[in-house]
């Protein structure tokens, strides 16, 4: 089980997918350089994907989802 510290809550509005907020730097709302298949197959099997945030360039490795927040492989909440 991947704890919560290490979550990430998104959403995907008109086929793209939204985090509420930058972990790193704090901008709302920021879109991320993933479609909804990428979620989907972060979620169906073993797999990475690392993500740049646009906002601040610091880079996020995703390990797994749900319906409601992507998982980091390391602490992004305090």
């Amino acid at each position: 089980m991947i704890p919560f510290r290490n979550s990430l809550p998104y959403d995907i509005q008109m086929n793209e997918v939204y985090a509420s907020e930058c972990p790193f730097c704090g901008t709302a709302h920021v879109r991320l350089p993933l479609k909804p298949g990428d979620v989907l197959d972060l979620r169906s099997g073993p797999g990475k994907r690392a993500v740049v945030f646009p906002c601040c360039r610091n880079r996020l490795q995703l390990i797994d989802s749900d319906d409601d927040y992507l998982m980091a492989d390391r602490p992004i909440r305090r």
